[in-house]
C-alpha cells in the first residue's frame, strides 16, 4: 500500500474521530434558546427556526447539486454531456438570482415586523400590574432593586410567574449586557443611561442569567440565578429578604469594589439610591440630571446666576423690610 493511501485513511479516521468526540461533548449541552420559558423567548425561537429553514432552502439543494454534479460528470461517465464551450444559461441565472431575492424579501419582512413586535420596551399582557425591577451591573455582579417592596438582592433575581417584569437597567461603570436566555431579549447596560426591558416567565423554575458583554477579568463569573416563583413563593422570598440588613449609599459603594460577590439580599433600600446611581452621583458630586437642568437654565438666561445665594437673598429681604418700616 502506498504512503498516500495511508495518509488518506488517516485523514478519514481523524475526521470521524473528531465528529464522534464532538457528539460526546455536545450531548450534554442544554439548548436553552430552543426551550424558552416565556412569550418573548418563544417568539425569538420561532424567528430562529424560520430564518434557519429559509436558509436551508438554498443550502440543502446546493450541497445536493454539488454532490450530484460531481457524480454525474465524473471522468468515468461517458454518457455525460461534454460541453467545454458552454458559458451561460438564462434559466440558471434567473433561478440563481430569483430564489435568494425572494428569501431576502421574506426575511426582511419578518425582521421589520418582529423588530417592532419584540421591542424590549413593549409591554407584555399579564396578570396584575407589571413588577418594576431596577437593575445595576457592577464589576462583576448584578444588583436588583425592588422599589415596590423596598428590598434588593445581589446575583439573585426573583420574579412571579405570569406577571410581567418591567426592568430599568443601568451600569455603575463599564458597559455590560443583561441576558436571561430562557426568557429572551439581551439588553445592554451603560453608565449614565437607562435601558428598558419587559420580560415574563410562563413556567416556574430556575434560569441562568448572564452578562453577554466582556467587561474585565471577572466577566466569566458575572452570572445570576433567576427564580420564577408562584405567588406564594414570591411573597415568601420578599418576606425573607425584608429580614436582612439594609442597602444604603455606603453599602452600595462597597458593592462597587471590583470583584465577585455571593448571593445576598437587603431588607430596605435608601431612598433615591437608584436615581443617584443612574445620574452618576452615588459617590458624591453633582448629579447628571441636576447638571443638565442648571445648564438649561444658564442657556435660557445667559449672564445671570443659576441659583441665588440664600444668605444674600435673605439680606436683600431684610433691607427692603427696614426701608418699608422707616417709610
Amino acid at each position: 500500500m502506498r504512503i498516500s493511501d495511508w495518509a488518506g485513511k488517516a485523514k478519514l479516521a481523524s475526521r470521524v474521530g473528531l465528529v464522534g468526540l464532538a457528539s460526546v461533548f455536545l450531548s450534554g449541552c442544554d439548548m436553552v434558546l430552543m426551550d424558552p420559558k416565556g412569550p418573548i423567548g418563544v417568539e425569538e425561537k420561532n424567528i430562529i427556526l424560520l430564518a434557519t429553514g429559509l436558509m436551508l432552502l438554498v443550502v440543502v439543494p446546493v450541497i445536493g447539486m454539488a454532490l450530484a454534479f460531481a457524480w454525474r460528470y465524473r471522468a468515468s461517465n461517458t454518457k455525460a454531456t461534454y460541453a467545454p464551450g458552454w458559458s451561460h444559461s438564462g434559466a440558471i441565472e434567473a433561478v440563481v438570482w430569483t430564489i435568494p431575492v425572494i428569501i431576502i424579501l421574506i426575511l426582511g419582512t419578518v425582521t421589520w415586523i418582529s423588530s417592532h413586535k419584540l421591542d424590549p420596551r413593549q409591554e407584555i399582557p399579564s396578570v396584575g400590574k407589571p413588577l418594576e425591577v431596577q437593575v445595576v451591573s457592577l464589576d462583576w455582579k448584578w444588583l436588583f432593586i425592588y422599589p415596590e417592596y423596598g428590598v434588593a438582592s445581589v446575583n439573585e433575581l426573583a420574579m412571579p410567574v405570569g406577571r410581567t417584569v418591567h426592568f430599568k437597567l443601568t451600569s455603575s461603570g463599564v458597559m455590560n449586557a443583561f441576558f436571561i436566555p430562557a426568557l429572551g431579549s439581551q439588553v445592554y447596560t451603560m453608565p449614565g443611561m437607562q435601558s428598558l426591558l419587559n420580560l415574563k416567565a410562563d413556567h416556574a423554575g430556575s434560569y441562568e442569567g448572564i452578562s453577554a458583554n466582556y467587561s474585565g477579568k471577572g466577566f466569566a463569573d458575572m452570572h445570576f440565578e433567576t427564580k420564577a416563583l408562584d405567588a406564594a413563593a414570591f411573597k415568601a422570598w420578599i418576606a425573607k429578604a425584608k429580614q436582612t440588613a439594609p442597602l444604603d449609599n455606603g453599602e452600595y459603594v462597597k458593592l462597587m469594589t471590583p470583584g465577585t460577590h455571593a448571593v445576598a439580599t437587603y431588607g430596605a433600600v435608601e431612598d433615591g439610591l437608584y436615581h443617584r446611581i443612574l445620574n452618576r452621583c452615588a459617590t458624591g458630586g453633582v448629579c447628571t440630571d441636576d447638571a443638565v437642568a442648571m445648564a438649561n437654565m444658564k442657556a435660557a438666561a445667559p449672564g445671570k446666576p443659576v441659583c441665588a445665594d440664600p444668605a444674600q437673598k435673605a439680606g436683600k429681604t431684610n433691607t427692603i423690610n427696614s426701608k418699608l418700616t422707616k417709610g
